[in-house]
């Protein structure tokens, strides 16, 4: 069965045009939707740019997750393991900066610029993806093993995760609710197609034909070191 990455199993092309008919799926989600069929006769159907995007959102939060944990064991005086912190802010280095950030820079903040919409929310978080790289590099620079003893660096290290993740929350979420929304209102369904192939290209290119799906083994992998990978563990035992 095909995994690749943008797409997912489930719907076929009645499925799209009985969408379509109820009112209930945006044009350029049908326009994208390229059909196959296996042995079980399932649709396969390709996954849209912005919700390539969107998930990538949804990497960085489970990495924000490994951050709230580290913050933790420095607090309770346990051991942070920095070399996973090392990885995992390494990860946020190759996946979200250098690439997730890269594509929107030069392909959703200048359209949207030069339709003359969001120019200032834009603006800021422009703003937000060069200090995140900085606290990112200041991480990496921190995240060794002869730091793990000095109360200095400790400090040093929980001051730029915390800033990382309260800079973060709010940044996606606003691209998540206010940007991609907007963008998608100024491009057509054919570029809307075309840029969906661009990025993964470019997602290929850069992590090989696994991609995503390799990232996110590897935050698993991180999380389950951690012991904060089961989800059952965050319910809440009384309310």
């Amino acid at each position: 069965m095909d995994y690749e990455r943008r797409q997912f199993l489930g719907l076929g092309v009645s499925g799209c045009f009985a969408g379509i008919a109820l009112g209930a799926l945006p044009y350029f989600g049908c326009n994208t939707l390229q059909v196959k069929k296996n042995e079980n006769q399932l649709g396969v159907v390709e996954v849209s740019p912005v919700e390539d995007l969107m998930r990538e959102h949804g990497a960085l939060n489970r990495v924000l997750l490994i951050y709230q944990e580290v913050i933790r064991r420095i607090d309770e005086k346990e051991d942070y393991k920095p070399k996973l912190l090392k990885t995992s802010a390494q990860l946020i280095q190759s996946f979200i900066e250098n690439y997730h950030e890269k594509l929107e820079e030069e392909y959703i903040f200048p359209r949207l610029k030069k339709a003359g919409k969001l120019v200032e929310l834009i603006d800021t978080l422009t703003t937000q993806h060069q200090a995140g790289r900085r606290l990112t590099a200041r991480v990496i620079a921190l995240s060794s093993p002869s730091h793990v003893k000095n109360d200095a660096d400790l400090f040093k290290i929980k001051e730029a995760l915390s800033l990382f993740i309260r800079m973060y929350r709010p940044h996606e979420a606003r691209e998540d609710t206010i940007l991609f929304p907007e963008f998608k209102t100024l491009i057509t369904p054919k570029e809307y197609d075309e840029l969906g192939d661009k990025f993964e290209d470019k997602e290929h290119e850069l992590f090989g034909k696994e991609g995503f799906e390799a990232v996110i083994d590897q935050i698993a992998g991180i999380e389950k070191d951690l012991g904060i990978y089961d989800l059952a563990q965050f319910t809440p035992k009384q309310i």
